[in-house]
């Protein structure tokens, strides 16, 4: 069973940090880009960022570029998302996915992606 867990959501101060983990379990993980993608209340998703688990490549999106940060452990089958001087604008429900490729979230093709996570809500106070 293919399954996508997100951790780390939670309520902090603008201008604080959090950290996401996604743990991938029931699928090759080194065959995968795995990222992150958001939607606030009454936006469109926004994909945030990937990375590929075979090369490292990785993508981020214009409005978290120099915030957030993306990494893999692939010996845990985990990618985390650090995210630094966190604002409002950036509370949302951050979702983790997985794709073959890291072009499906890069060509913004989120609902293509192959597997979803349920969720975690991050909250943003200002």
């Amino acid at each position: 069973e293919v399954q996508l867990v997100e951790s780390g959501g939670g309520l902090v101060q603008a201008g604080g940090s959090l950290r996401l983990a996604c743990a991938a379990s029931g699928f090759t993980f080194e065959d995968y880009a795995i990222g992150w993608i958001r939607q606030a209340p009454g936006k469109e998703r926004e994909g945030v960022s990937c990375i590929s688990s075979s090369d490292g490549s990785t993508y981020y999106a214009d409005s978290v570029k120099g915030r957030f940060t993306i990494s893999s452990d692939n010996a845990k089958n985990t990618v985390y998302l650090q995210m630094n001087s966190l604002k409002p604008e950036d509370t949302a429900v951050y979702y983790c996915a997985a794709d073959l490729t890291l072009a499906t979230m890069v060509l913004g093709d989120y609902y293509g992606m192959d597997y979803w996570g349920k969720g975690t809500l991050v909250t943003v106070s200002s």
